[in-house]
C-alpha cells in the first residue's frame, strides 16, 4: 500500500481546515488571560485614537500561539498583516522593501526576531521609533544618505529566546 503525496504551492484542503480551527478573535484565544485583557485595552485605545498600536514583543516556547495572536491583533485592529522572520531579512534593502510597502497602521510580524542581524536591527530601530528609514546609497566618498518617511505601523516581534534580543 503506497500513499501518493502531491507537492504543490497550492493550499491543500487540510491547510484550510487547520486555518479555520485557529482562533479569530481575542475572545476565542484560550489561555494568557492577563495578556489578552491587556491587548484588548491597547487595541481599543489605538482604534479609538485612529492610530497604530504600540509595538509588541511576544515571547514564549514554540507552539503557544504567538503567530496566531499577532494575526488576531491585526484582525481586531482592522488593518493589514504582513509576516516575515528574522533569518529571512539578510540586508537592509530587504527590510526597506518590507517597510515601504506597509500601509498606515498595518501590523508587521517578525517571527524569530532574536535572529535579526545587528546591522538590520540598527535600521529597524529608527523605523520603529520615528517611522523613518535612513539608508546609505552607494559606497565610499560618493555615498549619500536618504531618509524615507514611513506610515505609522505596529511591529509585533515573536521570540522563543528573549535573552538574545540586543538592546537598542
Amino acid at each position: 500500500m503506497s500513499e501518493q503525496r502531491a507537492v504543490s504551492p497550492a493550499r491543500a484542503e487540510e491547510d484550510a481546515a487547520e486555518t479555520s480551527l485557529r482562533p479569530q478573535t481575542l475572545a476565542e484565544f484560550i489561555g494568557q488571560k492577563a495578556s489578552r485583557e491587556n491587548l484588548a485595552v491597547f487595541i481599543e485605545a489605538a482604534r479609538g485614537r485612529g492610530e497604530a498600536l504600540d509595538h509588541v514583543l511576544l515571547h514564549g516556547p514554540p507552539g503557544l500561539g504567538k503567530t496566531t495572536l499577532a494575526q488576531i491583533v491585526a484582525r481586531e485592529l482592522g488593518v493589514g498583516f504582513r509576516a516575515t522572520s528574522g533569518p529571512v531579512i539578510q540586508r537592509a534593502g530587504d527590510l526597506a522593501a518590507i517597510l515601504t510597502n506597509l500601509q498606515p497602521r498595518d501590523v508587521l510580524f517578525i517571527d524569530e526576531i532574536h535572529r535579526l542581524q545587528p546591522a538590520i536591527e540598527e535600521v529597524l530601530y529608527p523605523a520603529m521609533e520615528d517611522f523613518q528609514l535612513d539608508l546609505i546609497i552607494g559606497e565610499g566618498p560618493g555615498a549619500r544618505s536618504i531618509r524615507i518617511d514611513l506610515p505609522a505601523f505596529t511591529l509585533i516581534g515573536a521570540t522563543t529566546r528573549s535573552g538574545l534580543i540586543t538592546r537598542p
